[in-house]
């Protein structure tokens, strides 16, 4: 019974940790800046289920960005696909904003850059910028 009480109790208390966050109102701001060098552009093609942002050319050193509201479940997902990154100008998809990764990392404020050797996300707890992806991404 203590036990039970006890797993009840925690997820409450991460439901509302979770709501606070969704229900706070505050935005969440997403930027993807092309760092790449050498006056290289790359296009973006960002969307989540229900907005679709249409695809962008980021010039060297300039981003792409845009702001909405987490839904009230936790599930708001934009992913986009990147192109011109490698050489080869392969296709490579990501996840710029998932609720279940990042209502904490980034709460309000999510920043990727995108440079040569990869892909960087700025930790907005931490402050520091961490490596995220490879380009090109490894064989798998």
């Amino acid at each position: 019974m203590c036990t039970e009480i006890t797993y009840y109790a925690a997820l409450i208390i991460i439901f509302a940790l979770t709501c606070d966050s969704v229900l706070s109102g505050n935005d969440v701001h997403v930027s993807i800046k092309n760092s790449l060098g050498d006056g290289r552009s790359l296009n973006v093609h960002c969307q989540s289920k229900d907005n679709d942002l249409g695809e962008q050319t980021v010039t060297d050193g300039n981003e792409f960005g845009w702001a909405f509201s987490p839904n009230a479940w936790g599930t708001t997902l934009f992913y986009c696909d990147v192109v011109g990154w490698g050489n080869d100008n392969a296709i490579f998809p990501f996840d710029a904003y998932s609720f279940g990764r990042d209502w904490h990392r980034c709460e309000t404020q999510c920043f990727w850059l995108i440079s040569s050797e990869g892909m960087y996300g700025l930790n907005g707890v931490t402050g520091f910028w961490e490596f995220m992806y490879f380009w090109p991404p490894p064989a798998g």
